[in-house]
């Protein structure tokens, strides 16, 4: 059993960073598999970014690439979403989500393939 807690959102201006994180529960977390995605009101939940469990291969949504990095700290059982160039389309609450990972080192970028969530971190970005 995996818990996933994030912290770090917040309200920032057009143009702004943020740092999300997520913390881990666990012994497993470094065979693990982790992404972000988010949630706008009335919206389906969608893809962020994915890491696998190395951290040697990431994958990104189209909508964030170039100003978005995931990453992760194995020993610290944290994953985290730089944000950077920040939109007000990227207002969401923001999920971490967390898998066992495979040999092959895959990234994961439907939700459906998570077994584990966290609650979800609120996102503002104002013009």
């Amino acid at each position: 059993q995996v818990q996933l807690v994030e912290s770090g959102g917040g309200l920032v201006q057009a143009g702004g960073s943020l740092r999300l994180s997520c913390a881990a529960s666990g012994r497993t977390f470094s065979s693990y598999a982790m992404g972000w995605f988010r949630q706008a009101p009335g919206k389906e939940r969608e893809f962020v970014a994915a890491i696998n469990w190395s951290g040697g291969s990431t994958r990104y949504a189209d909508s964030v690439k170039g100003r978005f990095t995931i990453s992760r700290d194995n020993a610290e059982n944290t994953v985290y979403l730089q944000m950077n160039s920040l939109k007000p389309e990227d207002t969401a609450v923001y999920y971490c989500a967390g898998r066992p990972g495979s040999k092959a080192g895959t990234t994961y970028i439907y939700t459906g393939s998570y077994e584990y969530w966290g609650q979800g971190t609120q996102v503002t970005v104002s013009s």
